[in-house]
């Protein structure tokens, strides 16, 4: 009888799928938690702190340039932004690219008006664990991180609706 030893490909499969349950669990991890506070600079130049949105419900969304699911993402982000802002919602797109200038570009041309703030150091990405892009975090009005979505596929956009609106309702 021949033994075997894990291949290389094996061995990079299996450590893969470790480190996605291991994000898969951390981000698990943050749901029913206080949501980490910071301060970031916006596109306007000052700084928001996300503290400063207790009493509303917040939608953290990680994104990047370089993304092309961000990219289709921004758009019906925007649409639930307008629709839900005068209800007590804010969205606060947290850009990841190391310059601005092509978030500035980007959310010019998709016609953005939620505030975007941008996190080059990566600091605030790893508070939330963001392994990949998108991310989209739904804290509720007592400041407690409530969901958490990885990726973007088109219909996604009806799971974050009816968050959004489930957190909105609660007192």
């Amino acid at each position: 009888m021949i033994k075997r030893r894990p291949t290389i490909f094996m061995t990079t499969i299996l450590v893969g799928a470790l480190a996605v349950a291991g994000s898969v669990s951390a981000a698990r991890d943050l749901v029913g938690t206080p949501a980490p506070d910071f301060t970031l600079s916006g596109l306007t130049g000052s700084n928001l702190r996300l503290s400063e949105y207790q009493g509303r419900v917040v939608m953290i969304n990680f994104w990047a340039t370089w993304c092309g699911p961000c990219r289709q993402e921004m758009p019906a982000l925007q649409t639930i932004y307008q629709r839900y802002e005068p209800a007590g919602f804010t969205l606060l797109g947290v850009n990841v690219d190391a310059e601005p200038d092509g978030a500035r570009r980007m959310a010019e041309d998709l016609g953005v008006s939620f505030p975007l703030l941008f996190d080059a150091d990566k600091d605030v990405s790893k508070l939330y664990d963001v392994r990949a892009m998108p991310v989209t975090v739904l804290v509720d009005r007592d400041g407690r991180v409530r969901y958490v979505h990885h990726g973007y596929k088109p219909g996604y956009e009806e799971r974050y609706l009816d968050q959004v609106r489930t957190l909105l309702r609660e007192d």
